[in-house]
């Protein structure tokens, strides 16, 4: 592996694997944890459709916080969209990221117009893996925080510069 590459783990509430994959680590500052990475394979998505192999994403993590938001780039580097997962904060031990997911997602258009996706699957799973009180609260905290960063155009829902975007990796 190298020095600065970084996996990726996502887990299920029962702590069973459910995606992996690698990126660059790009920026560390506090709790805050910046990665880029490709799609080294095609995936479809419920929403999103196809994802081709190559795509490029900015992936922002915070260990202190409920949620992460991924940046899916165009070729010129601009935002086509972000992905934001409701999650427990991750742990990182310097080479591996893991979280565990919560099922809630946020698309958010480049226009900062966003769509909740998943409050149904939540819902069904807090039942199924017994989600206890605390986790549900963080959940529905984290997506209000979410929705707030949205609409006042917070960190990091800021345009970015296409050409530092294509330049990054």
């Amino acid at each position: 592996m190298q020095p600065d590459q970084v996996t990726v783990v996502v887990l299920k509430h029962d702590g069973v694997e459910y995606r992996r994959w690698c990126g660059r680590l790009a920026e560390r500052e506090g709790s805050l944890i910046v990665l880029e990475a490709k799609f080294h394979t095609d995936v479809t998505h419920h929403v999103l459709g196809e994802i081709k192999s190559g795509s490029r994403l900015i992936e922002y993590y915070w260990l202190d916080r409920w949620y992460n938001v991924f940046r899916f780039l165009r070729d010129d580097g601009s935002t086509k969209l972000y992905y934001c997962n409701i999650n427990q904060p991750p742990v990182f031990d310097g080479q591996v990221l893991t979280y565990v997911d919560l099922d809630i997602d946020v698309i958010v258009q480049p226009d900062y117009s966003y769509e909740v996706l998943d409050l149904d699957e939540f819902s069904k799973n807090s039942e199924t893996y017994c989600y206890s009180v605390e986790e549900k609260v963080a959940a529905a905290a984290a997506l209000d925080q979410l929705i707030r960063m949205i609409r006042s155009r917070d960190f990091p829902f800021q345009p970015i510069k296409a050409d530092t975007a294509a330049n990054a990796f």
